[in-house]
Order: structure tokens, then sequence, then C-alpha cells
């Protein structure tokens, strides 16, 4: 067994296989630890959007075909309105249960030569490696992606955050033909519920709020347009619950230490951005390593953060508050190229600066509508 490497990577969920996968095709020589076994599963949305598509392209890393499904862009639904808009250029989003795409990826890491260390817990790290059960492995760089909860962030010395703001996730699978080629976000007063399609006779079901307790055997009650489509559909997994939050840290490097992932902050998950800003983040701290500069990871870690985090505090005003959502849907459909550009904005085509404008026609038309 090797007791040194370039790169050694803490978590082996998609953000650290994709920062292991970066650091190869760098040139490193990487490893990988990870205390729980495959496949990694994790409560989420399964759906990537476009953008998230092509970082994972830029890995080197396809799904198969008969393992996703597409959908073409965003419908949102609240109390009998609705408002959709295609992806920019033509382009698709895929919906793909976690453990395959956690699979593709370890495929994928193994093929390029990276040690993958399964039911292998790190204990600690220093500063010139980690500590395994029994054994010590030097390392030139430690990158934790272990997570929201994340050990290497209070090893470090990196815990301290600038704002933090949780709520509640849960999510089932229901066997049922998608009914449209759209993610679908519902909103309700008691907080929004995603459908993904995931292949052709099944989608994910995820609920956000900010009641702990709601589960979505009871939230459905609450929202009729989709209840009425899912009446009767074969419940095809067990619920799964998991906090969501925005976290911002003040600092996601030291030393030779980086974190990437959920470890160096995150987003709520109602933007749909926490992959895809995962391996976004892999492609540049790998870049970073290559020239020695973590203090050029902080800065561009924050501009990658942007546009997520305007996105995030943009969808969280209509949280709860159905008297703002019906009035929003009600501007997107009088004015869809608002809903359009936001789409835009949201799967990286428009700069963040668009936000401005596009905030002033929105409250004009809130004012107007």
């Amino acid at each position: 067994m090797l007791n040194s490497t370039d790169v050694f990577v803490i978590g082996g969920g998609p953000a650290g296989l994709a920062a292991a996968i970066a650091a190869r095709q760098q040139g490193f020589k990487v490893m990988v630890a990870d205390g729980g076994e495959m496949p990694i599963d994790k409560p989420c949305g399964e759906g990537l959007m476009p953008d998230g598509i092509a970082a994972l392209q830029r890995l080197g890393v396809s799904v198969e075909a008969e393992n996703a499904y597409p959908f073409h862009g965003i419908r949102f639904v609240s109390a009998g309105l609705a408002v959709d808009a295609p992806f920019p250029r033509g382009a698709s989003g895929m919906g793909v249960r976690r453990p395959v795409l956690h699979r593709v990826m370890a495929e994928r890491a193994s093929g390029l030569g990276i040690d993958l260390l399964w039911r292998t817990p790190v204990t600690g790290i220093s500063a010139d490696g980690v500590q395994l059960s029994g054994r010590k492995v030097s390392a030139r760089w430690i990158i934790g992606a272990d997570g929201g909860s994340s050990r290497v962030r209070r090893w470090a010395g990196l815990d301290a955050f600038r704002r933090r703001n949780c709520r509640f996730a849960f999510r089932q699978h229901y066997k049922v033909s998608p009914w449209t080629d759209r993610m679908e976000l519902h909103w309700g007063r008691c907080g929004e519920i995603y459908v993904t399609p995931i292949s052709s006779e099944e989608v994910c079901v995820a609920l956000i709020s900010r009641d702990p307790k709601l589960r979505l055997s009871t939230a459905l009650g609450r929202f009729p347009e989709l209840q009425a489509r899912l009446g009767g559909a074969e419940v095809t997994s067990a619920e799964k619950g998991a906090l969501t939050a925005t976290c911002k840290l003040r600092r996601v490097s030291q030393g030779n230490v980086a974190l990437i992932g959920d470890s160096s902050g995150t987003v709520d998950a109602i933007t749909g951005e926490g992959l895809c800003l995962a391996f976004s983040q892999a492609m540049v701290l790998a870049d970073c390593l290559r020239t020695g500069d973590l203090t050029r990871y902080e800065r561009e870690h924050r501009k990658l953060a942007l546009r997520p985090l305007l996105m995030t505090r943009l969808m969280l005003t209509l949280d709860g508050r159905p008297r703002l959502q019906r009035r929003t849907l009600q501007v997107f459909q009088k004015r869809p190229q608002i809903f359009r550009r936001l789409l835009e904005l949201h799967v990286g085509v428009l700069s963040p600066l668009h936000l401005a404008l596009d905030g002033l026609s929105l409250g004009w038309g809130l004012l107007t509508a």
C-alpha cells in the first residue's frame, strides 16, 4: 500500500472524486479515502443543469443514456399558475440517480490510476500528511471534501463562517411516466417541491421546507396539482432526509489544506447548483495546485459562488410567501422574457451583472401586474 502521494482527498463523494480527477488531469499522483463504501447515496433532487453536465464533460465523465433522462427547461408552478422556459441555446439538463452518478465518477477516477480507499476513515491531518487507521500517508496537498459537517474544516481551523441558514429536505421516488420535459418547481406556503424525471417511468420528488417534521406524504396534500399527478403511483424508494443550508465560510484554505464542495460552504438546494459548483471548484483548485497558489483559489472560489448565492437569495425571497409567489408568476406570464433571462443567469449564460437589470424589471412588473 502506498504511504505517500501528491494530493490526498478526504471524502469520496462527487465533490471529492471531481477534485481527484481534476488533480490527476494536472499530472498529480492522487489518493482518495472515504469511510463509506460504493455507491454513496445522498438525498438530493438528482437533476444536473446544463452547466453541471458541461463541467462533468471537462472532467471526462459521461453518464450512459440508459442511466439518465434528459429535461429541457424549468417550470414553476404555484396555486394554479405555471410558467416555463427552455434552457438557452438548446441545452439539456439530466436527471440521474445519485448512486449512478457516483459509480461513473468512481470508474473514471479508477481508470485514471487514482488510488481509491473505501471504508477507510481518516482520523486526523498534519502539515505533512493524513492519519488513517493504523498508518500515515504523506501528502503535499490535502483536500477536504467530507461534506457540510466537515472534520477536515475543523482540523484545519477553517470552521468560521459569515452566514448560515438551514432548511430541511426529504426525497422519494415514484414510478410514473414524466408528464413534461421540464424540471418542475412547485411553490407553496409550506415550502417547495422539486420534480425531476430520472427515467421514462420514474420521477424524483424532493421537498424543501423550514419545518423539520414536515414529510412528503403530508406536504403533497398542500400541492393538489402535483398530488393528482402522483396519485396512486407506486413509491419506489424509502424517504430520505438531509439538511440544506446556505453557508459562507471566511476562508477555504489554510497552509496545504483546501476545502471543496459542501465542506467549503453551501448554497440552498433550491438552486440545484451544488454539484455544478463543486465540479467547477475542482478544476480551479487543480490548476491552483499546479501553480502552488491557494491564495488564487480563495479568490476564484468566491467568484464561482457569486452566481449561485445571488440566485439563492432571489429564489428564497419567495419561500413561504404565497401572495408574492402568485404575483411573481403573473409577472413571468406577462413578461416571459424576464423568466427566460433569469434561467440564462441560473445556468451561467448571463453574468451576475444582469441580475440588477432583471431585478428592476421584475420589481416594476410586480408593481404593475
